[in-house]
């Protein structure tokens, strides 16, 4: 991740390697009219040239600019001035990122002209900027022979703002560091990135912060505790199942909000095993574990005054003649028993188990769970949303707008016990799967029955973990939500 600092130099005098500042279409930000000035009017003539439009995702890179100090000039398409808002703001931002990356630079400094609309504070566009041009120029290096003398990359990334952008600032960092560890698992490969090593991790956060204790429940742990979902799972798997537990005390002896993430580490789809053509993406499956472990780091960076607990059922989910079958009833933790109608909706049977062993344990005032559940949900929502549940409206309704600050959306889907009708088994209490229609809803619903009691809402993050693609990296969402949702609750 990058270093973030606040700058109060000017464009055209600002000791940088790389002045980036923002052009409207039609219109000149202030920066950009300093730089205009000092250079004798460059930028004008490369407007009336047709060379600098101004608008969205229009990058221009200047060398030598007579009048300014830095010997680069970035600039960076905002479009129409009377439509910069705060979506336009963090594309902008994005942008730079992407632009930035491919230079050979190792520090940078930042202009971008406020949002005028919807109320955004020099807070958040602070923290906009940095987290936006921190994601876009993210690198994966764990598993790739080192370079030996490859250029240098950004590292230092300077905006220009004021003293009362510090807390953006401050955000911005815990941010950042939580969505980079969240990516870094949901990147790294499956026979690194074990339910072993995601102890480990977690252990990694707890040593480093006062405050926070880890328990990492074993399988014989899970057998006493009647876990039979989840041991189901991972029975097909030479791996052993962690379950993991987190605690944060900031906030005394008050109860805690909790956050659960499904952490299975490779899906292969167990005896309902998937097609080829895309199961290697089946190593992100992990990645709703990824996003409340980074999330929980966050709000411990923050020392934000609550309490918070983070649990991690992590499994492989193999192909094995240990492992469990269609039409196996499984008992679960709440007493609930279930009819397997396909191994490969392993998902829910994890997190049934954890989400009642939170519940009953830790009484939550709210608790949310994290998951790439269901292909439904990418269907519906495609890449662009998180598919959002709950019978709670208030709840859903916090987790909504804090994807919106957050620029991490969410949509909200129905949670009727219209569809429960769908998950009625002969056999069981009910089955772990609804049919071919509703898929996410379904999913939804089946968690829901071992959530009673407690406000819950449940984020499927199967269309926004990952980008798809053999170039594809994880995307640490839901982390900005997340973390944004927990401030929210502590203010």
């Amino acid at each position: 991740m990058l270093e973030f600092s606040l700058s109060s130099a000017a464009a055209d005098t600002a000791d940088t390697p790389c002045v980036v500042v923002g052009v409207f279409d039609g219109a000149p930000t202030a920066a950009a009219a300093a730089l205009d000035l000092a250079s004798g009017g460059v930028l004008t003539r490369l407007r009336e040239a047709g060379d600098l439009s101004g608008k969205p995702s229009a990058t221009l890179v200047l060398h030598g600019v007579a009048g300014v100090k830095s010997p680069r000039v970035l600039l960076v398409g905002l479009g129409r001035k009377q439509e910069f808002d705060r979506r336009a703001y963090a594309r902008a931002c994005a942008d730079a990122g992407l632009a930035l990356k491919g230079l050979p630079i190792e520090r940078a400094t930042l202009w971008l002209p406020p949002v005028e609309t919807g109320g955004q504070d020099p807070n958040w566009c602070v923290r906009t900027a940095a987290l936006a041009i921190d994601h876009a120029c993210y690198r994966y290096t764990a598993t790739l022979k080192p370079a030996e003398h490859g250029a240098p990359h950004l590292g230092k990334l300077e905006i220009a703002a004021g003293a009362d952008a510090q807390r953006g600032l401050d955000e911005a960092r815990a941010i950042a560091r939580g969505v980079a560890f969240a990516r870094e698992l949901g990147c790294l490969p499956p026979n690194l990135c074990t339910p072993t090593h995601v102890a480990a991790q977690a252990r990694l956060i707890a040593d480093e912060h006062p405050g926070v204790t880890l328990e990492v429940l074993e399988r014989e742990d899970m057998q006493k505790l009647g876990m039979g979902a989840l041991l189901a799972v991972s029975s097909g798997s030479a791996t052993p199942p962690k379950l993991i537990v987190l605690q944060y005390q900031g906030a005394g002896d008050a109860k805690p909000y909790a956050l659960v993430g499904k952490g299975v580490t490779f899906d292969a789809g167990g005896l309902n095993i998937k097609p080829t053509g895309g199961m290697e993406e089946m190593k992100y499956d992990m990645c709703g574990a990824a996003g409340v472990l980074g999330a929980f780091l966050a709000a411990v960076e923050l020392k934000l005054p609550l309490n918070l607990v983070c649990v991690v059922p992590s499994v492989e989910n193999m192909v094995d003649g240990a492992g469990y079958r269609p039409s196996d009833v499984l008992h679960t933790h709440a007493g609930i028993t279930v009819e397997v109608l396909n191994t490969d909706a392993e998902g829910r049977l994890i997190l049934c188990d954890a989400l009642s062993y939170t519940c009953k344990r830790f009484a939550p005032v709210a608790l949310v769970d994290a998951a790439t559940l269901t292909g439904a949900c990418v269907v519906a929502l495609g890449a662009q949303a998180s598919g959002l549940f709950s019978a709670d409206d208030r709840l859903a309704d916090e987790l909504l707008a804090a994807g919106t600050s957050s620029s991490d959306r969410a949509w909200r889907l129905p949670l009727w016990d219209d569809y429960r009708v769908q998950l009625e088994s002969a056999f069981a209490d009910m089955a772990n799967i609804g049919g071919k229609s509703a898929g996410a809803i379904t999913a939804a619903l089946f968690l829901s029955r071992f959530t009673e009691g407690t406000r819950w809402a449940h984020l499927d993050v199967a269309g926004t973990a990952w980008v798809s693609g053999r170039k594809g990296y994880a995307t640490g969402r839901p982390v900005p939500l997340l973390v944004q949702w927990l401030i929210n609750q502590s203010t």
